[in-house]
């Protein structure tokens, strides 16, 4: 090698210690290109200007004290500073890593243009991941409905012109269709007409009955087998895990390729089988999946844990836009449910870029087109009738229902998911998910309501009637002919159609509440967005119908003698499905802003802000007042997740002390000493222990701290060592300190180990009170603290003694946090 280009290393350094020019000289005439490398990328002079002043004075004599330049050279250990499964990383760690890496490209941008485009595309690769999982997410969220909207209709037949048209696309090009009868042409064929050939009669309905049944069993099948044999991660809403994945910990496989595939499928199966979930909860865990694909093609992302989920904080606002937009058409509401119910940590850019990431997901679905009507929403409405502040009563009552029921729901799905994991019968999920597609289908099928699509029946329920309304639900009496049934506005005396509907409707709710808890939760993909919006629905539009009724016959009284004249439009039972929805919605998962903001964008009206709000808050109100914990926070208790959750409060007054380890009676603290150990004292403790690292002292007597060192760090090193160097033997002396201890001449080589220390481990006085020490863990991000008195190691407080203390302190058991 030139010895120009040591000259030049030397100069940019600023390194003139003679021993060191002689040194790296000597070294680069010997060693290969690529060692040289990492030479010029080490903080040379650092490391010289005190180890070469050791050296020449007096740091001791012999093979053990001097130190040559080869020992300075600490290559990174291949291993070292990543995780294994079921395991919290280290936050504080990965942004110094991130922070080291950002320097690093900074001060070399200005040496080349090569170098200056890394940098640029070091800088636009977040946007970039960001745009690319926008694009996927929205395509996805497309396929996944039209598909789901095909096979949902394939359970009641098939259209002959073409087999991949559902009903209505096949009925669009049809001229022999009636106003009464829009949904029947020539091209579609319900399963008893291509079978029997005849479309009435009792023999007509048993045929349809069977094959509607046939076919929810096929496709709850076909998913559940699916999810059992290829992806076991792809069942349930995901968005619990999720929330514990962007607190740091690790669920390896959960956002993996595998998933991905299996959870689009089998969601398309789900909701076509006609169970009782939904698919905007699976939509953000699609989407998810796609950002951690596409984050590794980014070194920036794919070599730092902490970046990753910072990221994934986007991911998941692009991946709440797509699920949202693809029920609400609600992109901001999308990127505002990230940040209120499950972002963990949300910094400014992240909005940014979670902004522009719903705008692309939005750009897809719409060019996608997948409901046909130019609009991102299938149930999207327009009301232009203004509401009364009479109307608020009712809308708080629907408040009221939606806490109780968000209640009622968390506490018997929680309970039922319970027995299902502590019998045989959670043993068997095919077995459970058959039973319970099948009751659903048996029971679904005599009641119009339930036999379709929970998307068709929220449509229905939110429209305004007017004249081109042919459903039951708007058979009001005319004004011009009282004997008949006629579509008309609001405000007209209820047929029988109607009050028939309404009983129905009745018992569609009652059947919605019960299958939804035993529904939630089976080993498919299942959502709670659709289901609780439909139960609220539900009873949103039957009291909507009671007001209206009461308005119509009692037009005189005080309540409604001012603003609601005989004849005219004064009560929309569409807003008040409408605000039932959110209601629910907000009881189960206790949402506020952001299910207000998905609501408004649903409506498109400024005018209906206030009683929703007003729904919203009640329900959240009358929810809390039975326990503050969201279905999503549960059921991450339910697993034992390691999820320190911000919105709960720590109010006791116990301090650090009270909760470390090791507690009285426990055996001491398993401690490493900084240059004393042996590495068969080291391997003994890590083969005796099972504690994910180990405190660093100065020794034995003075019990003063120097760092932390993780189990899975130390294994690796050692690992690393005896691959790579000779002469590390059992008795070989492990120090953790910045030069060797001075050694006999015939001791075997010493292995150092201070590359995996860290130095500044986050520490607490024993008088702490923990009210502070939950914050710190919360707010960055800690997977343990020691404990000190007087700067003496005490002991250790990890995130999961705090949440064992918070489950001791709640009178819950402090085992169920099953993982470390």
């Amino acid at each position: 090698m030139d010895f120009s280009v040591v000259n030049h290393l030397l100069q940019s350094r600023k390194c003139t210690h003679p021993q060191a020019i002689q040194d790296v000289e000597e070294f680069a005439s010997s060693s290969d290109l690529e060692k040289f490398t990492i030479l010029s990328l080490t903080p040379l002079c650092v490391c010289l200007g005190s180890n070469y002043a050791m050296s020449n004075g007096g740091g001791g004599a012999g093979a053990s004290s001097s130190t040559h330049l080869l020992d300075l050279l600490e290559e990174p250990i291949p291993g070292v500073g990543t995780y294994d499964d079921f395991h919290t990383i280290d936050w504080v760690r990965e942004k110094c890593k991130d922070r080291e890496r950002h320097r690093k490209i900074n001060s070399k941008k200005k040496e080349s243009a090569w170098e200056f485009t890394k940098s640029l595309y070091d800088a636009w690769s977040g946007w970039l991941v960001v745009t690319l999982t926008g694009l996927a997410s929205g395509a996805l969220a497309g396929v996944i409905d039209i598909a789901a909207d095909w096979l949902n209709d394939l359970k009641e037949g098939v259209c002959l012109s073409a087999m991949w048209f559902n009903h209505e696309q096949c009925c669009w090009d049809s001229n022999e269709t009636t106003f009464a009868e829009r949904d029947k042409c020539p091209q579609w064929k319900t399963w008893a007409e291509l079978i029997l050939g005849q479309a009435e009669g009792p023999g007509s309905y048993i045929m349809n009955y069977f094959m509607f049944t046939f076919w929810a069993l096929s496709f709850a099948f076909l998913a559940v087998s699916l999810v059992k044999v290829f992806a076991p991660y792809a069942c349930g809403s995901g968005i619990p895990e999720i929330k514990t994945i962007l607190s740091g910990f690790i669920i390896r496989g959960y956002l993996g390729k595998w998933t991905l595939m299996i959870k689009t499928i089998t969601l398309v199966l789900a909701v076509a089988s006609g169970l009782s979930l939904g698919k905007e909860g699976p939509l953000v865990h699609v989407a998810c999946c796609c950002g951690n694909i596409f984050s590794y093609l980014f070194p920036k992302y794919s070599k730092n844990e902490a970046k990753k989920r910072e990221f994934s904080t986007r991911v998941l606002s692009a991946a709440s836009a797509a699920g949202v937009s693809v029920a609400f058409g609600a992109p901001i509401g999308g990127v505002l449910f990230s940040l209120e119910e499950v972002s963990y940590y949300f910094p400014l850019k992240t909005l940014w870029r979670s902004f522009f990431a719903a705008l692309v997901a939005a750009f897809v679905l719409r060019s996608i087109n997948p409901f046909g009507n130019s609009r991102l929403v299938l149930f999207y409405v327009e009301y232009h009738t203004p509401w009364y502040l009479f109307e608020l009563f009712p809308f708080i009552l629907l408040g009221v229902f939606g806490g109780l029921w968000g209640a009622f729901f968390i506490r018997a799905n929680i309970a039922w998911c319970r027995r299902r994991k502590s019998t045989r019968f959670g043993k068997y999920p095919v077995l459970e998910v058959i039973t319970v597609a099948a009751i659903t289908a048996i029971v679904a099928f005599p009641n119009p309501y339930t036999r379709q699509n929970t998307s068709e029946l929220i449509k229905e329920l939110f429209t305004d009637c007017g004249p081109l309304e042919s459903s039951q639900l708007c058979q009001y009496r005319s004004q011009m002919n009282g004997s008949q049934a006629y579509p008309a506005g609001s405000d007209a005396a209820a047929a029988p159609g109607v009050y028939s509907a309404m009983w129905q409707l009745s018992l569609a709710l009652v059947f919605k509440i019960i299958m939804t808890i035993f529904t939630f939760g089976l080993k498919v993909p299942s959502g709670l967005f659709i289901p609780s919006m439909a139960i609220g629905a539900i009873a949103g539009r039957i009291v909507g119908i009671a007001v209206e009724q009461l308005a119509y016959y009692h037009h005189d009284w005080f309540l409604f003698r001012e603003w609601c004249e005989v004849g005219a439009d004064c009560i929309t039972p569409g807003l008040y499905a409408m605000v039932g929805a959110a209601a629910c919605l907000g009881g189960v998962t206790r949402m506020t802003v952001s299910l207000v903001v998905i609501v408004f964008e649903l409506t498109g009206g400024l005018e209906y802000i206030v009683p929703l709000m007003a729904a919203v808050m009640t329900s959240k109100w009358v929810g809390d007042a039975f326990g503050r914990e969201g279905i999503y926070e549960a059921h991450i208790r339910l697993n034992g997740y390691p999820f320190l959750d911000a919105k709960e409060e720590f109010t006791h007054t116990t301090l650090a002390r009270d909760v470390m380890r090791p507690r009285r009676n426990d055996t001491p603290l398993a401690v490493l000493t900084q240059d004393d150990m042996t590495l068969a004292e080291l391997q003994n403790i890590i083969s005796e222990t099972s504690y994910n690292g180990f405190p660093v002292i100065v020794s034995k007597e003075s019990q003063r701290l120097v760092g932390f060192a993780l189990r899975r760090d130390i294994t690796i090193a050692i690992e690393n060592a005896r691959r790579k160097q000779e002469g590390i033997m059992l008795n070989s002396r492990v120090y953790f300190t910045q030069h060797a201890p001075t050694l006999p001449a015939d001791s075997p080589r010493p292995l150092k180990l201070r590359s995996i220390l860290d130095m500044s481990p986050f520490t607490v006085t024993d008088h702490t009170p923990m009210e502070i020490v939950v914050d710190i863990f919360r707010k960055l991000g800690l997977r343990q603290c020691l404990v000190t008195h007087n700067g003496r190691l005490l002991g250790i407080i990890t995130k999961k003694d705090i949440l064992r203390h918070m489950a001791q302190m709640a009178n819950q058991d402090p085992e169920s946090i099953m993982f470390n």
